[in-house]
């Protein structure tokens, strides 16, 4: 069993604006797709390997997609937290997204419909 608690998105953006490190554990794919800004990518893969704390880190949450994987592993995860208070991101990234948080991909969504070349055809035929 883990000591890691699950938090909520906004509570995790709290602590994010505190000095909290996100930690996304999702394969190197699933980070360049859509990732929230800021975020370390740390594969849970490879987390065994690679530890995610870096000098200065106290606390540290971890996400994945949707929360299966960071709960399924939470004991691995809180192995490698070592001494930082550690928690779960419930939900995920995908919780993040629905609480109106942002992530990159919704940054690049923006993007493409203000500038894009859809917008810019529709603009021809109006």
């Amino acid at each position: 069993m883990s000591n890691l608690k699950t938090i909520t998105p906004g509570h995790a953006a709290a602590l994010v604006r505190k000095g909290a490190v996100l930690i996304d554990v999702r394969e190197a794919h699933e980070h360049a797709a859509e990732h929230i800004p800021g975020a370390r990518h740390y594969a849970l893969s490879q987390i065994d390997g690679k530890h995610p704390i870096e000098a200065g880190d106290a606390v540290l949450i971890f996400h994945c997609k949707s929360g299966g994987r960071t709960n399924l592993n939470a004991g691995r995860l809180a192995g490698a937290a070592g001494r930082c208070e550690a928690y779960v991101l419930g939900g995920g990234i995908d919780a993040w997204r629905r609480a109106g948080l942002p992530t990159t991909a919704a940054e690049k969504r923006e993007h493409r419909t203000e500038g894009g070349i859809l917008s810019r055809l529709s603009n021809l035929f109006r």
